[in-house]
């Protein structure tokens, strides 16, 4: 089974809103959900590691979802992120988020800390199975955070043996040469190469040929018309857009990392508290200010959908 038409455009990760106490904010989330979509976003991710997906419980995790997609009501496509380790646990992960209407999943290899590693083998039969279970299009995220190194013929031969699997959310150093070579190597097997990283090489990457982006929920709707204009040619309109919102862009990615989002949407009354969970510490007070003072220059709808 994949997508009838392959995915495309803008696929923000939605954050996961905690009261100030730290307990979780499920109508926050649910407010979130609705200013995503009115950002104008091709499609939302939920519990990546931008929802800060290692700092909720299991049954957290499913009150995420469930609230996630029911607030969505089927108005734009729902992925959900369902890595771990353990092959059985993601896998029933990627049954459970089948079951709740996800559209896709979003994998990282199997890892755990600096020293559990499976081999390329390993690798596949651990999507191959949850792939079976979930029977959904398979995203796989390549980022530094799992340590795990995955070449492009190993990205081929996975894309290849694992019909499932077609998207490729590629973080890596020097993503758009990676982004090329996947899409010289795999040809009709990837169907959906995609940038992330918040979107901080994102110029590069469309002209490699990347056909989505997932970045954060903060300004998705400035990004969206530049991705719109690569897409149908148009590289000189991306290229000023995105000339516009790289310091913001830079200031998020290199400064605040996942807290950036949060924080906007408090200011625009989107979510009531900025929290995250310890051992995050919240944003200094300055470095706050510097994000929100860029941010007001730009007015994203995160910073005005609650007002």
């Amino acid at each position: 089974m994949t997508t009838a038409i392959p995915l495309t455009g803008i696929f923000p990760v939605a954050p996961t809103p905690f009261k100030a106490n730290g307990d979780l904010d499920l109508p926050g989330k649910r407010r979130v959900m609705d200013c995503m979509v009115d950002q104008g976003v091709d499609g939302i991710c939920v519990l990546a590691n931008y929802s800060e997906q290692f700092a909720v419980t299991d049954a957290e995790r499913d009150q995420l979802v469930e609230a996630s997609i029911d607030q969505v009501g089927g108005r734009v496509p729902v992925i959900v992120t369902c890595s771990h380790y353990a092959t059985a646990i993601a896998a029933e992960r990627g049954r459970k988020a089948a079951a709740s209407g996800a559209a896709m999943l979003m994998l990282m290899p199997p890892y755990h800390g600096n020293g559990l590693r499976a081999d390329e083998n390993l690798m596949v039969e651990h999507f191959a199975r949850i792939a079976d279970a979930a029977k959904l299009p398979i995203m796989v995220q390549d980022a530094p955070l799992s340590g795990v190194a995955l070449s492009v013929p190993f990205l081929v031969r996975l894309a290849k043996e694992v019909p499932l699997v077609r998207y490729f959310k590629v973080e890596v150093p020097q993503a758009a040469a990676k982004l090329r070579a996947l899409i010289a190597a795999g040809g009709d097997a990837i169907e959906g190469p995609w940038d992330g990283e918040e979107a901080i090489t994102l110029m590069a990457d469309l002209d490699a040929g990347a056909t989505g982006t997932m970045t954060s929920a903060l300004l998705p709707d400035l990004i969206k018309p530049i991705v719109t204009a690569h897409l149908a040619g148009d590289r000189k309109t991306a290229a000023a857009l995105y000339a516009k919102c790289l310091p913001l862009i830079n200031y998020e990615n290199r400064q605040c990392g996942l807290r950036a989002a949060k924080t906007v949407m408090m200011a625009g009354g989107v979510i009531d508290s900025d929290h995250v969970r310890h051992p995050f510490e919240p944003l200094h007070p300055a470095t706050k200010a510097g994000l929100l003072e860029i941010a007001e220059t730009l007015q994203p709808l995160a910073l005005r959908w609650g007002k």
